[in-house]
């Protein structure tokens, strides 16, 4: 497992033609880029999780049939600051660095009382962001980082707190139709509030015929959501939407601030103060993008912890919405690097599998319904919304398939009415095996998978001009457990699960998290890429069997 997940990668800074073997569909013309840690050890320090490694940005570029492959690490303050001293100073959500033992006592004073309230990290690590023209690699902190899609260069750092109170954010942001993003975070008590801020960015601004300026700089506040406690806020990782209306989860998987304040000087990193407390429930906040204000009515449902949102849509007065749910937080403490050893896929079991579900809330609450009443009329679903006393509503989930993650789907269809979810299969270990296409419409599913082949979150490219929602292809980048096997980039048909080609690369590429697809962006990938027939020695030597 030290391959997958402790050795640190080597960049491949300039394109690297790919071996292809079946034929990629000539209209797809595009860049798959891809974000996730890359290096877990500097010196002779090394990271506690997973998690916590340095970005290592990495693309496919796709054109005439042909793919071209590159690799950088984000350089980030974070990065530069830990490569110059040689060890890791920069401190990471589930990794607590500390300063120089040679340092006299004010400075280590000073250290201690500067982390009472963090700066945290611009290692963002997680995915990636289109803002307008622009292309941002995001984490979960208040910083993300622009790059260059082309070259993966790292260029300027932006701290939304410039803009918006926020100490972190997801890496999960929406798009709407024009291209505006919407994204939430959390303030931690800001003028004597802890609340959870949804703010949105255009897409373009033009000020007195000026155009290309920074989205960034005219982000505004869009609504916020008071925490239920000043002092221990919801963690989440992403939200929902519809057209008309915004879905936050209020998990019961919370982030102690005191805790956290004195976690430096404790010895302890930031992700001890984290806990599941599951005597708690879980609550729904329903946004009115109309209004900006939530809906009136209380709704909740049992205690979970949510990682992924699905998609979410409004049907006859229905707000319905699909989530990755756990019944606990085992997924997050599976990654300590501890665990990741060679007895990892034998001996990791998760206590809870994820699980796609299907809530239900009512639009509109019939104040003369019984208690205990069903709320949902819907053929479409099993789940109940049950109503209580003073205008509370307990949602019950309907369960639609056990055993995904990292779900996709067409983003054509994002808030809307949609029938396919595409993921990776994973059952009571956290390691995928298997890319699963999940049709909601029939419950039934089709499946691609081989031996020591570990996917990557797929990602749907839809056909130019097609109609049907499955009319596309599936980008996947796969890691070989078996290091006589070249990683490559999967294609798959969406429609039937058929495997359309391979692009093999001689590198060892690391496990990502997130990204996204440009598409047309070809950028002449290949015009300093060596000649396919250097590549097909170099892949010959990779295969070749060791002694």
């Amino acid at each position: 497992m030290d391959i997958i997940f402790g050795r640190n990668k080597k960049e491949q800074l300039e394109p690297l033609r790919a071996r292809v073997t079946g034929r990629i569909p000539a209209w797809l013309q595009g860049t798959l880029l891809r974000n996730g840690p890359g290096m877990h050890t500097v010196g002779e320090t090394r990271y506690n999780h997973w998690f916590d490694g340095l970005a290592l940005l990495h693309s496919f570029t796709i054109g005439d049939g042909e793919v071209y492959y590159r690799s950088k690490y984000l350089r980030s303050d974070t990065y530069n600051a830990n490569i110059e001293a040689n060890r890791i100073v920069v401190s990471e959500f589930g990794t607590m660095a500390y300063p120089d033992p040679c340092k006299n006592i004010f400075s280590k004073a000073f250290s201690y009382l500067s982390h009472t309230i963090p700066d945290f990290t611009d290692n963002c690590l997680i995915n990636i962001m289109k803002c307008g023209e622009d292309f941002y690699a995001t984490t979960e902190t208040n910083y993300i980082r622009k790059i260059n899609p082309q070259t993966l260069e790292t260029l300027e750092k932006v701290d939304y707190r410039k803009h918006v109170a926020v100490n972190l954010a997801t890496s999960h942001p929406h798009y709407d139709d024009a291209g505006n993003v919407l994204n939430i975070g959390t303030s931690i008590v800001d003028k004597g509030k802890t609340k959870y801020v949804i703010f949105k960015i255009p897409a373009t601004v033009s000020e007195g015929g000026k155009k290309g300026l920074s989205p960034l700089k005219h982000m505004e506040v869009f609504c916020s959501i008071a925490s239920r406690a000043l002092l221990s806020p919801s963690y989440y990782h992403s939200f929902g939407v519809t057209e008309s209306y915004i879905v936050f989860l209020e998990q019961p998987f919370r982030m102690d601030i005191l805790k956290m304040a004195t976690a430096y000087i404790r010895g302890v990193s930031w992700a001890s103060c984290l806990a599941f407390h599951r005597e708690d429930k879980t609550y729904i906040h329903i946004i009115d993008q109309r209004t900006r204000k939530p809906v009136l009515t209380k709704f909740y449902t049992d205690p979970m912890v949510v990682f992924h949102h699905v998609n979410a849509y409004e049907e006859d007065g229905c707000l319905l919405f699909d989530v990755i749910a756990y019944e606990d937080s085992s997924l997050y403490q599976l990654f300590y690097l501890a665990n990741l050893n060679k007895d990892f896929e034998e001996n990791s079991r998760l206590t809870s599998v994820p699980a796609l579900k299907r809530f239900a809330v009512p639009l509109r609450v019939d104040k003369n319904a019984e208690v205990g009443s069903n709320l949902i009329k819907l053929s479409s679903t099993t789940a109940r919304a049950l109503k209580e006393k003073e205008d509370q509503v307990y949602c019950q989930p309907e369960l639609l398939y056990e055993g995904l993650e990292l779900p996709r789907i067409n983003y054509a269809h994002n808030g809307k009415r949609y029938r396919y979810v595409f993921a990776a299969e994973v059952q009571w270990s956290p390691i995928p095996t298997k890319i699963i296409k999940y049709d909601i419409l029939t419950k039934s599913s089709l499946k691609w998978g081989k031996a020591h082949c570990w996917p990557a979150e797929p990602v749907f490219v839809p056909t130019p001009g097609a109609e049907d929602e499955d009319h596309g292809i599936i980008l996947s980048a796969i890691v070989s457990t078996d290091p006589q096997k070249l990683p490559f980039l999967l294609v798959l048909d969406a429609k039937t699960f058929t495997e359309l080609a391979r692009a093999s690369v001689d590198v060892e590429m690391h496990l990502d998290l997130h990204g996204l697809f440009i598409p047309g962006a070809n950028w002449d990938a290949g015009k300093q890429a060596p000649s396919r027939e250097e590549q097909d020695r170099a892949a010959e030597r990779r295969v070749a069997p060791r002694t």
